[in-house]
C-alpha cells in the first residue's frame, strides 16, 4: 500500500529566526519514500540539513520577518501490516545490553525514573518479564490515562501524567516508557506520523503522534500505550530519550503559529498525482 503524507506549517515572526525542523522521514523508511519528502519554504531561504545525536533528519533555516510556510508532501510504500507483536521476545538483563541501549535506561527531562521507581516495581513486579512486562505497562498507562485535546500540556512530565490521569499521546507514552526503564527495559520515544487506516476515522485534526519502542531480545519493538493495539501505517520520523529529542520545530526568537495542517492518509488507486486527503486528515495523536 502507499501512504501520503505531509504538513503545512506556517509561522508569523517579529524578526528573522533561527529554526531547527525535525520534519523529514527517519532514515530508516527512505528506501520507502516512492516521491520524496522535500522541505520547502515560502518564500525561500536557505536550508542547512544534518544529523543529530540519534541519527534523526534536521534541517535548519533563518526565517525572515513576516509570514513563512513550511510545506512537504510525499509518497511512502508501506507493507499494510500492523505492528510486530512478539509474546515470545525476552528481556535481557541490563549488563548484557548493547551499549547504545543503556541510555534509554536512564532519566531524561519528561521520563523521570527517580520518582516512578518505587510505584513501577509495586505495579509490575510480578508480571512477566520480557513482552509481557511492556505490554502490562501498556495496559496500565492505556486504562489510567484519559485521552482529551483539552488536556495537552507541553510541559506535562510522566509523573505529572500520572498524578492528573489526563494526556494525550505523548503523555501516555512519557509515563509508559518511564515504567519500562523503572523495570531496566530501555524504552525511547518515537514521533512521525500515524493515520486513521484499517480503523474506523474520527472528524477531529491531525497532529503527529507520539508512541515508544523498547528494546527486547536484540532488537527494538513499537508499542503504544495510547491506542494499546497494532496499527497499520506507522511513519517514523524521529526518535529519541523523549519528547524534548524530537521536537517538530525548535524556535530561537518570538514567533506565533499561524496554522498547523497534517495528513496521512492512504492512497486510492488513480490519486498518485495529487493529494488523496482532506488538508484536515485523518491522522490520530
Amino acid at each position: 500500500m502507499q501512504i501520503r503524507v505531509g504538513y503545512e506549517l506556517i509561522y508569523e515572526c517579529s524578526q528573522a529566526t533561527p529554526m531547527i525542523l525535525l520534519l523529514n522521514v527517519h532514515f530508516t523508511r527512505a528506501s520507502h519514500l516512492v516521491l520524496p519528502d522535500y522541505l520547502v519554504t515560502d518564500p525561500p531561504c536557505p536550508i542547512r540539513a544534518y544529523r543529530d545525536s540519534f541519527g534523526n533528519w534536521c534541517s535548519l533555516i533563518v526565517a525572515p520577518a513576516g509570514l513563512i510556510r513550511i510545506t512537504s508532501n510525499a509518497l511512502v510504500q508501506d507493507s499494510g501490516m500492523p505492528d510486530v507483536v512478539a509474546p515470545w521476545a525476552t528481556q535481557r538483563p541490563v549488563e548484557f545490553l548493547p551499549e547504545e541501549a543503556l541510555q534509554f535506561l536512564l532519566a531524561s527531562r519528561y521520563c523521570e525514573t527517580d520518582r516512578l521507581t518505587t510505584i513501577a516495581w509495586e505495579l509490575f513486579a510480578n508480571a512477566p518479564t520480557g513482552w509481557g512486562r511492556v505490554k502490562a505497562i501498556c495496559d496500565f498507562v492505556h486504562n489510567h490515562l484519559t485521552f482529551g485535546y483539552a488536556h495537552a500540556r507541553p510541559t506535562r512530565t510522566a509523573a505529572e501524567a500520572f498524578q492528573e490521569r489526563v494526556g494525550v499521546c505523548r503523555d501516555f507514552a512519557h509515563l509508559a516508557i518511564a515504567f519500562c526503564r523503572c523495570m531496566n527495559i530501555p524504552a525511547r520515544y518515537c514521533t512521525g506520523y500515524l493515520g486513521d487506516i484499517a480503523v474506523s476515522p474520527v472528524d477531529a485534526p491531525m497532529d503527529f503522534s507520539g508512541w515508544f519502542e523498547a528494546y527486547l531480545d536484540d532488537g527494538w519493538y513499537t508499542f503504544d500505550a495510547r491506542h494499546n493495539t497494532p496499527r497499520v501505517g506507522r511513519v517514523l520520523i524521529g526518535q529519541g530519550r523523549d519528547a524534548a529529542d524530537v521536537a517538530i520545530s525548535t524556535t530561537f526568537g518570538p514567533n506565533i503559529l499561524r496554522s498547523f495542517k497534517v495528513w496521512t492518509d492512504e492512497v486510492v488507486a488513480g490519486s498518485v498525482d495529487g493529494p488523496a486527503m482532506s488538508p484536515w486528515a485523518h491522522g490520530r495523536p
